[in-house]
């Protein structure tokens, strides 16, 4: 197999993007795994390497092609008349991340980067006639699937979380839970197990939606009448998986040590214990599209934006997972 290119977006030029980026480029190690391309900006690119005191140098490119092996290379999305106000949400931030993600998408849609990897947006002002998104799951769905193809996976080496409802408002998560959509969910996860993750028969455990899984019936009904119902349905398909579980005991007792993913209905409900247990390294992994793409699990941090106090190892977590996804893939 041929270097593997990866496709990075440069995401807020003003959080710590850039800084975990340069950072996980400055190990020389990662050049021999891949060839990094990051779609962004030169100029903004040398701001944060100049602020932040990191030896690491951009081989300049202007299409994919050009890249060079074994050196980090980037392609310029963005205005030269860019400005950078670190720690601070602009719309000019916003404007460029989307530059530069359509513009890698667009060459990871043309088979000119093999994996993507996005750094963190700012939900907010990345919004524009273009992009009308949640966030980048949704936008990606858009491009390489179909409605409800996309299952976010939070994933280290030791835990695996997706979730069945993703960016949706808590008031609208039960309207928004049926029996058929748990059971794609479940098949969505399970084969990813087998194929982004090469888990031979993974167990997978399912949580409940309501306090105790809703204590048959005294807290709530969806337990009994939706999530049990497509939980009997996988395993008559021969899929291997327990619920639904009550979410506070089964992490309180380390209950992920016993399976291979669990699959919670929304967002905070899996997101709070994983990065409370894996914050550091942990990974979002896109499952269920035809291309491959990560990311670090945490966001822009304006707080600790040109402080030198951000930690590249999820973003570098995130490049060695793209890498492991795509080799399963093409491997089975």
């Amino acid at each position: 197999m041929s270097n593997i290119k990866i496709g990075i977006t440069q995401g807020d030029i003003n959080g710590i993007s850039y800084e975990v980026i340069l950072k996980t480029l400055e190990d020389n190690r990662i050049c021999e795994l891949c060839t990094p391309i990051v779609y962004g900006s030169p100029k903004v690119a040398a701001y944060h390497r100049k602020m932040l005191n990191l030896n690491v140098n951009l081989n300049i490119i202007n299409k994919a092609e050009d890249a060079l092996e074994k050196k980090p290379n980037i392609i310029n999305c963005c205005n030269e008349e860019i400005k950078v106000e670190v720690g601070t949400s602009t719309p000019q931030a916003g404007e460029a991340a989307f530059k530069a993600l359509e513009r890698a998408t667009r060459d990871l849609k043309e088979g000119k980067i093999d994996v993507l990897v996005t750094a963190p947006i700012n939900k907010n002002n990345i919004q524009s006639e273009s992009f009308s998104f949640p966030g980048h799951t949704e936008y990606l769905e858009s491009l390489f699937g179909e409605k409800g193809d996309a299952l976010m996976v939070l994933a280290n080496d030791s835990i695996r979380i997706a979730v069945v409802t993703g960016h949706v408002p808590i008031c609208k998560v039960s309207e928004s839970l049926t029996q058929e959509k748990i059971l794609s969910k479940i098949k969505q996860f399970n084969k990813s197990l087998i194929e982004d993750f090469a888990i031979f028969k993974p167990r997978i455990a399912v949580l409940g939606l309501n306090p105790h899984a809703g204590d048959k019936g005294v807290i709530g009904k969806e337990e009994e009448e939706i999530i049990a119902p497509a939980i009997k349905q996988a395993l008559d398909e021969g899929i291997i998986c327990f619920g639904p579980l009550p979410a506070d005991g089964f992490f309180g007792s380390n209950g992920q040590s016993h399976y291979d993913g669990i699959l919670a209905m929304y967002h905070d409900q899996g997101l709070i214990p994983f990065k409370t247990i894996a914050m550091d390294n942990g990974v979002n992994f896109t499952a269920g599209l035809s291309v491959v793409r990560t990311s670090p699990d945490h966001g822009t941090a304006y707080d600790l934006a040109g402080q030198n106090m951000a930690s590249e190892n999820s973003f570098r977590q995130a490049l060695y997972m793209a890498i492991d996804v795509y080799k399963n893939r093409n491997n089975k």
